[in-house]
C-alpha cells in the first residue's frame, strides 16, 4: 500500500471513529435530558369554538411558536401533522393523536385535512394529515 493510500485510509478510519463517538455522546445527552426533565409540553387547541384536542410539542421551537400564538402574535397558526389512529397518547378522550415529530404550523393548507376533531374520530377526515383551519391555541401546559 502506498503512503498516500495509507494516509487516506487512516483519515477515513479516524473520521469514522470520531463520528461514532459523537453519536454516542448525543445519545447520552438525550437520555440524561429526558430523565432529568420528566415533562412533556402539550398545546390545547380549540376548533370551531366547541371542540378541543391536544398535541405534544416536541421541540423548543414548537413550544415557542405555540406560546406566541397563545399570546396573540400573528404568525403561521394552522397546526398540521400526521394522524396516528388507535392511540390517544396526550389527546384523550379522542382515540387518535398527532405524531409530534410531524407537527408544523402553516399559513395555508389544503382543504382535505380540515375539519373538527370529531371528524377525525369518526373517519370523516380520511386524510393521514390533520389541519383544522379554525384551530386556536388556548393553552400550553407542561405535564
Amino acid at each position: 500500500m502506498s503512503n498516500k493510500a495509507g494516509r487516506l485510509l487512516l483519515v477515513m478510519l479516524v473520521s469514522l471513529a470520531a463520528a461514532a463517538c459523537g453519536d454516542d455522546d448525543d445519545d447520552d445527552d438525550d437520555d440524561a435530558g429526558d430523565a432529568g426533565s420528566g415533562t412533556t409540553t402539550v398545546a390545547t387547541f380549540q376548533v370551531a369554538g366547541d371542540e378541543t384536542y391536544k398535541i405534544e410539542l416536541a421541540t423548543p421551537e414548537l413550544i415557542a411558536h405555540a406560546e406566541r400564538l397563545l399570546a396573540g402574535d400573528q404568525i403561521a397558526a394552522i397546526p398540521l401533522g400526521t394522524v396516528v389512529r388507535d392511540d390517544p397518547d396526550v389527546n384523550e378522550p379522542w382515540s387518535w393523536h398527532i405524531d409530534p415529530s410531524t407537527l408544523e404550523f402553516a399559513d395555508v393548507t389544503i382543504e382535505v385535512c380540515d375539519g373538527l376533531p370529531s371528524h377525525v374520530e369518526d373517519g370523516i377526515v380520511t386524510s393521514d394529515q390533520y389541519c383544522p383551519w379554525s384551530a386556536k391555541v388556548i393553552a400550553v401546559d407542561r405535564v
